[in-house]
């Protein structure tokens, strides 16, 4: 099969496109025929040589999480998923070869139906960043009616579903972003949009009950300036992993919660996703699709930030 490869992790890595052996499927494995397949911040991370980079046990490496396709082949005869689904989900890189392929082999647990009137390519942008997105915002702060949070880069991949999941739920969301973003986020459920380029959250926000930190101290000392924010006994949720090291010593001397989170590939979530998506509830915004050999160019406009939502490599044609 072919598929988008990295001979090495680090910053001199780069893709190639390769024919290498398609995955065999075992035990619960669900064989899937790629159509689409998102590109994550892990992902570049991964390629950089940090993210999970230190766990990939040989090269040539693929990598890659999500994945829309096709189900070519189920565990047994009379497993829910048959063959010709169209079917999407998160794979498990580096524990088993990623989605930048034709072809990947997902424990069923992880496969999920697509979404009902949403295409392969809109499917691929889905589940890392709307499961990150859930876990972050209804697993750990439990978004309710009146909830103050504030959710920096609302307008990312996983800021974008984050903040429609916190309005779903009734919290009071007001988001961080660029000012080409802000009607984006209000028309996301963003009850206020504080312009990052011109104004200091910390200073126009007010008291939040919680705060979705999607950046941490990497750009700005964000995570310590939102302990600025956040009440006395309110939450922290910071997702990018080793963006804020001091994050629990500094938020306990301030007397808030605080904690890290780590995306799982459930499909019952997902599946639960894929529902508020049929109704409308939620949506994926799908920035640019690039070809499978145009890995490299995704990865640098990754790397450039101002992505609005997703992007996607497009790994073939829509099955007729």
């Amino acid at each position: 099969m072919r598929a988008l490869v990295v001979d090495e992790t680090g910053e001199g890595a780069v893709f190639r496109m390769a024919d290498v052996p398609q995955p065999l499927r075992v035990q619960d494995e669900v064989l899937v025929r790629v159509v689409a397949a998102g590109v994550n911040p892990i992902d570049r991370k991964t390629k950089l040589g940090r993210g999970v980079s230190a766990a990939i046990p040989s090269y040539p490496a693929i990598l890659g999480l999500d994945f829309a396709g096709v189900v070519e082949e189920v565990p047994y005869a009379a497993h829910p998923l048959k063959v010709g689904d169209r079917v999407y989900g998160m794979g498990r890189v580096p524990r088993m070869t990623g989605t930048y392929a034709e072809v990947v082999s997902i424990p069923s647990m992880s496969v999920a139906p697509m979404p009902i009137g949403t295409g392969f390519v809109e499917a691929a942008g889905i589940p890392c960043a709307a499961l990150t997105a859930w876990g972050a915002v209804v697993d750990v702060a439990r978004a309710h009616d009146g909830q103050r949070m504030l959710i920096h880069a609302g307008a990312g991949g996983v800021g974008h579903f984050a903040v429609q999941l916190a309005s779903y739920f009734g919290a009071q969301v007001t988001a961080t972003g660029s000012p080409r973003n802000a009607d984006f986020l209000r028309s996301l459920g963003a009850h206020r949009v504080i312009d990052h380029t011109s104004e200091r959250f910390e200073e126009v926000a007010g008291e939040q009950d919680v705060v979705i930190d999607l950046i941490g101290n990497v750009i700005d000392d964000t995570g310590t300036r939102s302990l600025d924010v956040v009440r006395r006994g309110g939450l922290i949720v910071n997702v990018p992993t080793k963006s804020w090291p001091t994050m629990a010593e500094e938020a306990a001397a301030r007397g808030v919660r605080a904690t890290g989170f780590v995306v799982s590939p459930d499909a019952r979530t997902l599946s639960v996703i894929s529902r508020l998506v049929d109704d409308g509830a939620i949506r994926v915004h799908v920035d640019e699709v690039f070809r499978l050999e145009q890995g490299e160019t995704a990865h640098a406009r990754l790397g450039g930030g101002h992505v609005r939502g997703k992007l996607v490599l497009r790994v073939a044609d829509d099955p007729t």
